[in-house]
């Protein structure tokens, strides 16, 4: 039976769970670690969940109280009717605003971006940051000079999701395995088999996953060029990860990157040898001493 839950090297379950109320949804949250040392919050990227830290949480957890975020409409946290950038960067500042005193912030692509945001919205809040690969795309054409014909793509797309409430049923979790990794080639079967068993859950007809196929269409108008400036509003101490081998989501061009992070007032940078866009799950051992090197100075 599939329900069988998989094990993967290095990877221990969470010795807690929390929810958070955020925006009338509840948030959920997995935890590691002695929650008297300082707070640590993770979040991930798209389509990822909590889980997708097992690995690098416990290996934070040695020294930190390590919360991973399953981000609206993502794991076991609720679904919305709508999903923006600003709701995202809410429900971020409401956990950071439960946990009672400041804490630090591990991002990882969308994740990274919004972690980013969120410190330089409650910098009160934020003691240092950590954004692994999370300095959004190239640039790209401008849509409004085709905004009918975009208008149109997004009004068919989300007429087509409109007639639907949850994925296609898979008739096991070897399909979504296989799924999944047509998008990350990088990673293994058996990471992925442990990830896709905690992302998805098996009902009568198959398997499903998680996360609301409505999430990644609701973000609004919005430029890769914005980006970079935004930076400039941070208050605390950036760690730039990024990989050294090119992958399905990055890193950025060296030269975009480096505009982008120039705008950073206090920014060290590293890249881990080895690794694509999943940094933190093909290089944990490395990526946890980096992260750890940087937030105990």
């Amino acid at each position: 039976m599939d329900m069988t839950e998989p094990t993967f090297p290095g990877a221990i379950p969470p010795e807690r769970r929390r929810s958070v109320r955020s925006h009338s949804l509840t948030l959920n949250l997995l935890e590691w670690g002695d929650p008297g040392t300082p707070p640590l919050l993770l979040c991930h990227g798209m389509w990822d969940h909590a889980h997708s830290f097992s690995v690098l949480a416990p290996l934070l957890a040695e020294r930190f109280h390590v919360l991973a975020l399953d981000a609206r409409g993502h794991g076991d946290s609720d679904w919305a009717h709508a999903y923006t950038w600003l709701a995202d960067l809410g429900d971020i500042v409401a956990v950071l605003r439960s946990l009672g005193r400041p804490a630090q912030l591990v991002g990882h692509s969308k994740g990274g971006g919004q972690t980013t945001e969120a410190a330089c919205i409650v910098p009160e809040l934020v003691t240092k940051l950590v954004n692994i690969d999370g300095f959004g795309p190239p640039p790209m054409p401008n849509p409004y000079d085709r905004a009918p014909a975009e208008l149109a793509r997004l009004f068919d797309l989300r007429r087509g999701l409109s007639r639907r409430d949850t994925w296609r049923p898979y008739s096991s979790l070897d399909q979504l395995v296989e799924r999944r990794r047509s998008q990350n080639p990088r990673l293994s079967r058996e990471w992925l088999r442990y990830f896709s068993f905690h992302g998805a859950r098996e009902e009568a007809d198959g398997w499903r996953w998680k996360s609301d196929p409505h999430m990644a269409h609701g973000y609004g108008p919005w430029r890769p060029e914005w980006i970079g400036p935004r930076y400039a509003a941070l208050r605390c101490p950036m760690l730039a990860i990024v990989g050294s081998e090119t992958d399905t989501w990055g890193p950025l061009p060296e030269p975009i990157l480096a505009e982008r992070l120039a705008f950073v007032p206090d920014l060290e940078r590293r890249v881990v040898a080895g690794a694509g866009h999943f940094v933190h799950i093909e290089r944990p051992a490395e990526t946890a001493a980096l992260i750890l090197d940087f937030l105990e100075q």
